[in-house]
């Protein structure tokens, strides 16, 4: 009955759907499952990290419109279906102290506003089960920080119809289950590296590991594994396909193919929020959903 089983994917930016949890995505549309990617912002402010696209003024100028256009060729690729939430991207402030954040902003938004906005999405498209990001953004950017704000008070209000009026917000409606993304984990990436080294190559997240040693990074809690491997090479062409984002001979591509699907096949999720019984560890997010769509 996966023609009934619906997911959500709540992400800040156009790129985050394809550098998190694109290949669980992929997965799921290839099982007839009914995918919805809902983007907060247009990604207005991001830099441009692709050092072959710097300094092109045609970009620069309109940033919004090429953003746009990316999006819509990485939803293509993944097959998934996708929003706007539209609100404004706040940049990642950079400096000591940081500058304020600009007037307008998605991350001053009004956190019930911004949250009744996509309680509006979720009444519309009825998911089971919602991704987000954790209380610290995934990493902090205020961007990120905000799309976790709002997810968790539109899954505990889409069915509130005192907050949320039906005449104005639709008709009220319960996910059951709600996951934070946690792809870029501690044990995948030491397991990455010590792989390169073991095979004599240089390893990308030698420095990542000793971000983390820095900064006494929290281990989160790993509840859920979902075995996607056959769709990396798909999560891959999404992710090239934000050119503006992403070097495709970057650090993102520096870990073989084959290398990645031995040593690590799955995606990772924290279960944040559940109304069904489950139990842990899963490898599916419909547990506790499917046998009853």
């Amino acid at each position: 009955m996966t023609d009934q089983l619906r997911l959500m994917a709540v992400h800040a930016h156009p790129d985050d759907e394809s550098s998190k949890g694109a290949a669980t995505m992929a997965k799921y549309v290839s099982e007839g499952v009914d995918v919805l990617v809902v983007t907060c912002t247009g990604g207005e402010r991001g830099s441009i990290l692709n050092p072959k696209l710097q300094g092109d003024a045609y970009i620069e100028e309109h940033i919004h419109e090429v953003r746009k256009k990316e999006m819509d060729e990485a939803r293509e690729i993944l097959g998934v279906k996708q929003e706007w939430l539209g609100f404004v991207d706040s940049g990642l402030p950079e400096g000591d102290p940081l500058p304020p954040l600009p007037e307008g902003c998605f991350a001053l938004e009004d956190v019930d506003h911004a949250a009744g906005e996509l309680v509006r999405k979720i009444r519309a498209f009825r998911p089971q089960v919602i991704t987000t990001y954790d209380e610290n953004g995934g990493y902090p950017h205020p961007d990120h920080i905000m799309t976790h704000k709002i997810s968790m008070v539109a899954f505990e209000s889409a069915a509130d119809t005192e907050k949320y009026p039906e005449a104005e917000y639709g008709p009220a409606y319960q996910p059951q289950k709600l996951y934070y993304n946690q792809g870029f984990n501690r044990p995948r990436t030491e397991a990455l590296h010590q792989a390169m080294l073991d095979r004599g190559m240089e390893s990308p997240y030698g420095d990542w590991l000793k971000r983390w040693e820095e900064f006494g990074m929290k281990q989160r809690t790993l509840t859920t594994h979902i075995p996607c491997a056959e769709f990396y090479e798909i999560r891959d062409k999404a992710l090239i396909a934000h050119a503006t984002q992403i070097d495709p001979d970057g650090g993102w591509f520096k870990v073989p193919m084959e290398i990645q699907k031995e040593v690590w096949p799955t995606e990772e999720y924290e279960l944040a929020k559940a109304l069904v019984d489950t139990s842990l560890p899963e490898d599916d997010l419909f547990a506790g959903i499917r046998d009853n769509a």
